[in-house]
């Protein structure tokens, strides 16, 4: 059975994984997406990786991946609890992802050049558009 611990723990595997676009290797190189496949197969849960994205994916197709995995349910903002999935917006459409620890998130981040956990902060905050919980009984 699957906790929050679990996903917690499986994101915090990558901690200090050196950022790389479109990496899904622990240790070598992740991007956010591949932080979140990384927590799925870590869980046992039946994920869809999509590849050949760019930096700044637009036009929803960061959204319409999300919503078309089976391993995700998407819920209510203001629902959100340690262990679920974030999808934030730092300007135009939502192209980032972080897993919620709390008062903390976890997240590949170009601009840390590495995956890190740092507290979820109002500006941060104000980025997430919209919140995903991992299920289980998908592998």
């Amino acid at each position: 059975m699957m906790t929050i611990d679990d996903i917690l723990a499986a994101a915090r595997q990558c901690l200090g994984t050196p950022f790389r676009h479109q990496g899904r290797i622990v240790g070598i190189g992740l991007d956010c997406a591949g932080v979140a496949i990384h927590v799925a197969q870590q869980c046992g849960l039946g994920s869809i990786d999509v590849d050949g994205y760019s930096r700044t994916p637009s036009g929803g197709l960061l959204e319409a991946s999300l919503d078309g995995q089976p391993c995700l349910d998407r819920v209510m903002l203001n629902d959100r609890q340690p262990g679920d999935l974030l999808l934030m917006r730092f300007s135009s459409d939502p192209q980032h992802l972080a897993i919620c620890a709390g008062d903390t998130i976890i997240h590949a981040y170009e601009s840390a050049g590495q995956c890190c956990e740092h507290r979820l902060s109002r500006l941060w905050e104000s980025r997430i558009v919209r919140v995903y919980r991992f299920l289980e009984g998908s592998g």
